[in-house]
């Protein structure tokens, strides 16, 4: 099977083909060309889309991502990032093995191509020009042919007339000889440009075309195959990166296996447990006897503003003042101070942790000064050691005040780590918090119920625009109260500020009566004197209750 022979009559249509081909081939290069288009956009799309839900630093939405369900997202990201990473190999691999190797090698073929149908027509052109000989040489031999016949015909009827004179019959013998002999000669050019041409004729159809197709069916079949292994480069391009994906999608599928239920929910205990017990019985209060009754109050109705006194403008119910309401005195003390033990031994802690990386940071800075200097005293044309000096005494300068700070809120944590409790097993399965790696913390620690983010004592809003609106009556009517009868005595464990509406202050060691004990939410009641009295956190007193008081509980 050869073109040379079964086309050898075809050369305009095989022009036609291989161009067709070149085309082809064209096509399929803008066809990888605008792959790799996609393939860099829809990587883009997903980087930007893995960024656009990648948490803000230093936002609350970052806190929220300690949930393993939210730190597995946060991994589907990440491989997402990286998945894009590899459509962009893709491109590249694409752009590189197929398109640039693919143009040239149409140039390439271009030129071959060129080439060829040159030669083709060259041969073309010649086998033309020997045709136009051996025609040219045909009509001469015919032509001379003829007038040798007219010049003998001519003698023969000169010869025959008796009229003419002798020498004119021979000059039209002669001139018959004359065309006879070119006649002649035409009839032997004629044969030898025959034999030429005839030969010419053979090479042309038997060597030179079948030469020259042979060529181009050599280069289109190249073509074909070319094109073969540019697909099979094309899917080898993908399949090269299947492992890589196929690791991205198993990381998001081990993201999610590490998603623990019980983790997340431990989690939410540790961030809105309120450290309170739940409230206890509510006390029967006998209104069929007059007798003198102090007011029962309990955790649940206080709390949420609800089973409260009748509160009416100018009334004189009996009640108090609740001591969660948050009572503005000015900015948060520095140590602290305000939040119950284990709260005020987070935010210590924090600030200490805080303080470090900034020393950290400054001594960083510190080294790079340094190693600075010493390359200028080294190589004095870089620069003069002298202009680091005093920036190397300020970072020094705050290194010292950095290290003064840490070390007080050093002292204030240390104070308040070796005041805290050892907690019980059973509060440590309850809490599970900080078990393995912060100090136990204080049972039953003074908590809000709903702290605000900087920790202090806050109460719902509806409460506390009730409470602002009647503070004046109730302030009256807790002054007009009738003091509560002790209950007991209490020595208080720890120093505590009372900063707060109805709290009062007490330091460690004092002794003080009890007037009103604990109702479950974590408070208890004192006084001081006539005139001092409040709530402090049940955990920082130890309670010495009169079993013959009235109204006195009895603990087991």
């Amino acid at each position: 099977m050869s073109w040379g022979t079964e086309l050898w009559d075809q050369f305009d249509n095989l022009e036609k083909h291989t161009q067709w081909g070149i085309d082809i081939l064209e096509k399929y290069i803008k066809f990888v060309k605008e792959r790799t288009e996609i393939e860099l956009s829809y990587a883009k799309q997903l980087r930007n889309l893995s960024k656009k839900y990648q948490p803000k630093k230093n936002s609350k939405e970052e806190e929220e991502y300690k949930y393993t369900s939210c730190k597995a997202f946060i991994s589907t990201l990440n491989e997402m990032n990286d998945y894009a990473g590899q459509h962009e190999v893709i491109s590249e691999n694409m752009a590189s093995q197929i398109i640039v190797d693919l143009a040239r090698y149409v140039q390439e073929l271009k030129q071959e191509r060129k080439l060829n149908f040159h030669d083709g027509r060259k041969a073309q052109q010649h086998i033309e020009s020997c045709w136009k000989q051996l025609e040219s040489s045909k009509r001469r031999f015919e032509r001379d042919c003829k007038e040798a016949d007219r010049a003998q015909q001519y003698f023969e009827k000169m010869d025959a007339d008796i009229n003419v004179t002798k020498a004119d019959v021979e000059k039209a013998r002669q001139q018959a000889q004359i065309r006879h002999q070119m006649a002649e000669d035409s009839k032997a050019d004629y044969s030898s440009i025959l034999q030429k041409f005839n030969h010419e004729q053979h090479e042309y159809y038997h060597t030179h075309i079948p030469n020259i197709f042979q060529k181009i069916q050599e280069m289109e079949e190249r073509r074909i195959v070319r094109i073969g292994d540019s697909m099979k480069t094309y899917a080898e391009v993908d399949r090269q990166v299947i492992p890589i994906i196929g690791k991205c999608l198993d990381g998001i599928v081990k993201a999610a296996e590490s998603i623990d239920q019980k983790n997340d929910s431990q989690l939410v205990i540790e961030a809105y447990k309120s450290g309170f017990e739940p409230p206890g019985d509510i006390e029967f209060e006998d209104y069929s006897q007059p007798m003198k009754r102090t007011v029962s109050d309990n955790s649940l109705s206080n709390s949420r503003g609800e089973g409260k006194p009748d509160l009416k403008f100018g009334g004189k119910s009996k009640g108090k003042l609740w001591p969660f309401i948050k009572k503005n005195k000015g900015a948060t003390p520095e140590d602290f101070s305000n939040l119950p033990p284990e709260q005020r031994r987070k935010k210590l802690q924090q600030k200490v942790d805080e303080l470090n990386k900034e020393i950290q940071k400054e001594m960083d800075q510190r080294d790079a000064i340094t190693k600075m200097k010493d390359v200028y005293l080294k190589n004095p044309q870089m620069g003069d050691p002298a202009s680091l000096d005093h920036k190397l005494a300020e970072v020094s300068q705050n290194i010292e005040k950095l290290r003064l700070e840490t070390q007080k809120f050093e002292a204030w944590l240390a104070e308040v780590e070796g005041r805290l409790p050892a907690r019980s097993e059973q509060m440590r399965r309850q809490s599970g918090l900080y078990d393995s790696q912060n100090p136990p913390a204080v049972n039953n620690c003074a908590q809000d119920r709903e702290s605000s983010p900087d920790g202090s004592y806050t109460e719902e809003q509806s409460q506390e625009s009730e409470v602002k609106v009647l503070a004046t009556d109730f302030d009256d009517e807790f002054d007009d109260e009738e003091p509560l009868p002790a209950i007991g005595t209490c020595k208080a464990l720890y120093t505590f500020e009372g900063q707060n509406e109805g709290t009062i202050s007490v330091v460690e060691g004092e002794t003080l009566y009890v007037i009103e004990e604990d109702k479950g939410d974590g408070w208890t009641r004192i006084r001081r004197n006539e005139d001092e009295e409040g709530y402090v956190p049940t955990s920082y007193v130890e309670v010495y209750l009169d079993k013959n008081a009235k109204g006195a509980k009895t603990y087991i």
